[in-house]
């Protein structure tokens, strides 16, 4: 799926996303990805690998990285797959930032929406315990997914890592995760019930030092904040006219 939205991506979509850039891709040698089921999950779910892998580089010896320092550069093969969370509540966390896979899941933009919405309703107390503790403990939480079946919603199968990042205010209130799908979407929208769950506490829990400002110019995920729409304006505007995650240049 992957392959196909990139072959299938506009030139000037890449160039936003990865033209003109020489520097180093956080994460890109980093050989630690999650432990559980490591083979199968590189070849059914790579995008897993990938962002885990990514996210490890990246904090390095610290407990969690910094919402600030994810660059797109680092997780383009996953870019579809990928999302970001804040926490507003207990157990509750919306979509800041999400790619296309999960707004096709929905059938609809998802970003503003509760996470907990692509979990079927049986599922969503569960689910928010889980979420929790990756704010709280911090902790990170590998799920194995699997989609309600219906007519027009064939088998479907995922798997969501979901990983505590920082705040400016340096609070664990934000999160990267990516829901790799293994199987066809069908009909919309897609929810999943967790069939196996892992929640790893991390390790150094110390109070985190404020990192420091950079001086360089560098390169994040832009956040323009935009209402929510109604599924039926969304169609009609047509939903990818423009990317979901774009790519900006600032000098803060």
């Amino acid at each position: 799926m992957v392959s196909r939205l990139w072959w299938g991506m506009k030139p000037w979509v890449k160039e936003m996303f990865f033209g003109g850039y020489n520097g180093h891709d956080a994460g890109r040698n980093g050989t630690n990805v999650v432990e559980i089921g490591q083979h199968l999950m590189q070849n059914r779910f790579p995008e897993i690998a990938e962002v885990d892998a990514y996210w490890t580089a990246l904090k390095g010896s610290r407990q969690v990285p910094a919402r600030l320092e994810i660059d797109p550069r680092g997780i383009e093969g996953a870019l579809s797959s990928v999302f970001l969370l804040e926490r507003i509540a207990p157990g509750i966390a919306r979509i800041r930032l999400a790619g296309h896979d999960l707004n096709d899941l929905m059938g609809m933009e998802v970003r503003g929406m509760p996470f907990s919405s692509f979990m079927a309703p049986q599922t969503r107390a569960r689910f928010a315990d889980y979420l929790e503790q990756v704010f709280t403990a911090p902790a990170k939480l590998v799920a194995d997914l699997s989609a309600e079946r219906a007519l027009g919603k064939p088998k479907c199968e995922a798997r969501l890592l979901i990983l505590p990042l920082t705040d400016t205010e340096n609070r664990i209130t934000r999160a990267l995760g990516c829901l790799s799908v293994h199987g066809k979407i069908g009909r919309a929208p897609r929810r999943f019930t967790m069939t196996s769950q892992q929640l790893r506490p991390l390790d150094g829990a110390v109070p985190l030092p404020r990192a420091a400002k950079q001086e360089q110019r560098v390169y994040s995920f832009a956040e323009t904040p935009q209402p929510f729409d109604r599924p039926d304006q969304r169609r009609a505007q047509g939903m990818h006219d423009q990317p979901y995650l774009r790519l900006v240049k600032t000098d803060d």
